[in-house]
């Protein structure tokens, strides 16, 4: 018996290495050769295709389709019909299967509600995305950016908030007193 949950209107097809307590829900459909760590929660009408790496506690929510060439770290947040593309110029009546682009989002990293990720970047640990950005571009480690096409606004911490760094290049994260320090457009967590 497995040990995670698979609603009876979704689909898995065979060769998916599938963690445990993992929950797939309503009329999603993993393909082939998909590899779902631990305690992912894979949300309602989502597709993941053949060959994608979701890492552990990996949150999808609902209409969000991860495209072969997309690999998700640990506690990645997949917001609402956010979308990832896997090629640079596609075309109906050209084959590109083999170009599709890799896409990395890195531990932490949450993407926000229709939010579109053009293939061949990275996200960076902690950035956050906001709703609707067109990301076309790297993103650095807690990295703030909104808009299309999307814009550095700032700093986020690890729980999501927004980092005031002082003339120093020091801030804390109002939330968990973890101090982040701000070096040649570099953020690291120091404590």
């Amino acid at each position: 018996m497995a040990d995670y949950f698979v609603h009876e209107t979704a689909v898995v097809d065979e060769g998916c290495s599938i963690g445990a307590g993992v929950k797939i829900w309503h009329f999603s459909h993993i393909m082939p050769n998909c590899s779902i760590g631990e305690k992912c929660n894979i949300g309602q009408n989502v597709v993941v295709s053949p060959d994608v790496v979701l890492g552990k506690n990996v949150k999808v929510q609902n209409n969000v389709s991860i495209y072969t060439g997309v690999v998700c770290e640990d506690d990645v947040f997949l917001g609402p019909s956010m979308v990832f593309t896997n090629v640079i110029n596609p075309r109906s009546a050209v084959n590109r299967r083999g170009e599709y682009a890799k896409t990395l989002v890195k531990q932490g990293a949450s993407i926000g509600a229709n939010a579109t990720i053009i293939c061949g970047n990275q996200i960076g640990s902690y950035a956050l995305i906001g709703a609707g950005a067109v990301v076309t571009k790297d993103v650095p480690n807690f990295a703030l950016l909104v808009g299309n096409p999307a814009k550095q606004i700032g700093w986020v911490s690890e729980f999501g908030h927004r980092l005031n760094f002082n003339e120093a290049g020091k801030a804390v994260c109002p939330e968990s007193q973890q101090e982040y320090q701000l070096i040649n457009t570099i953020v690291t967590r120091i404590k």
